[in-house]
């Protein structure tokens, strides 16, 4: 059982790495290489599953053709040329996909966990959010604040950025009245390495958010190009949004509770929870 999961845990990644961006900015993932991802070797079941899954999304009177696209391509057969079908499928459409896969494949156990906590973190609007639990909106925000990092840290190495520690502790100071990551982290009882951005509350998500999506504009707009100068920006934000939150009478981020759970172990329940109900199936 164990070396099952241990396999298991490599399937996120690989669905995130077969992932495709169009032109438009708009994700999709290939069905032959889906195909491939949750262990269906001959395409002729795997189009079966396809079919049930677009049943499904008809029936959810949602629109078959923008979910599912259908894309023909020609491949080199080694003495000739022939077309073959396959789809740009959007997340929702890998959603059922992987719903209604065999679950004694192993990527598709881990297929069904990931497309349906990745399609409930697509953009909501504020009334969809505020029905969301406490560990929904810290999913949420989580997912934002990674993205927001990873753009966050693209443009600190375009202003000259070389100490990631540094610049991110430049912000953590003055958002956090002296603290660095890591005496946040010791605050927090965080085990070595224990992301702390994981064992955060939604609000307080909510405000390192706004410290990562200003330090980055503001990296952009005043067009930093020194290690010192986007430090210094990055310590500027962190202190304004303290200064914000004092203003406001609001909790000041090293004040607000800790969870009890991380999201890492949240997201390990939901999965062993999975993994015994398909057992039980």
């Amino acid at each position: 059982m164990n070396e099952e999961i241990i396999k298991m845990e490599n399937s996120p990644a690989d669905f995130e790495s077969i992932k495709h961006v169009d032109e438009n900015g708009r994700e999709y993932w290939c069905a032959r290489e889906l195909q491939k991802i949750l262990g269906y070797k001959e395409w002729r079941y795997f189009a079966i599953v396809i079919e049930k899954a677009q049943i499904a999304c008809s029936q959810s009177n949602n629109n078959i053709n923008s979910n599912f696209g259908v894309n023909t391509k020609i491949v080199n057969t080694g003495v000739s040329t022939k077309t073959i079908i396959d789809y740009k499928l959007s997340r929702y459409a890998c959603y059922l996909i992987v719903q209604n896969a065999n679950p004694k494949y192993e990527a598709v156990a881990f297929g069904q966990t990931y497309f349906a906590v990745q399609t409930r973190k697509q953009e909501i609007n504020e009334k969809e959010y505020s029905k969301l639990t406490e560990d929904e909106k810290r999913f949420y925000q989580r997912n934002l604040t990674r993205k927001g990092n990873y753009s966050l840290n693209i443009a600190a190495r375009n202003a000259g950025v070389k100490n990631f520690d540094q610049f991110h502790n430049a912000g953590y100071r003055e958002l956090y009245n002296g603290e660095t990551a890591d005496d946040i982290a010791k605050r927090k009882g965080l085990r070595y390495r224990e992301d702390i951005l994981d064992n955060m509350g939604s609000e307080e998500l909510a405000a390192n958010l706004f410290r990562i999506s200003q330090t980055e504009s503001k990296l952009k707009r005043d067009n930093i190009k020194t290690e010192n100068d986007a430090n210094e920006a990055h310590y500027i934000v962190g202190k304004n949004i303290r200064d914000v939150i004092e203003k406001n009478g609001g909790t000041m981020p090293e004040d607000l509770p800790t969870p009890k759970k991380s999201l890492k172990e949240l997201e390990k329940e939901k999965k062993n929870k999975l993994i015994e109900n398909i057992k039980i199936i």
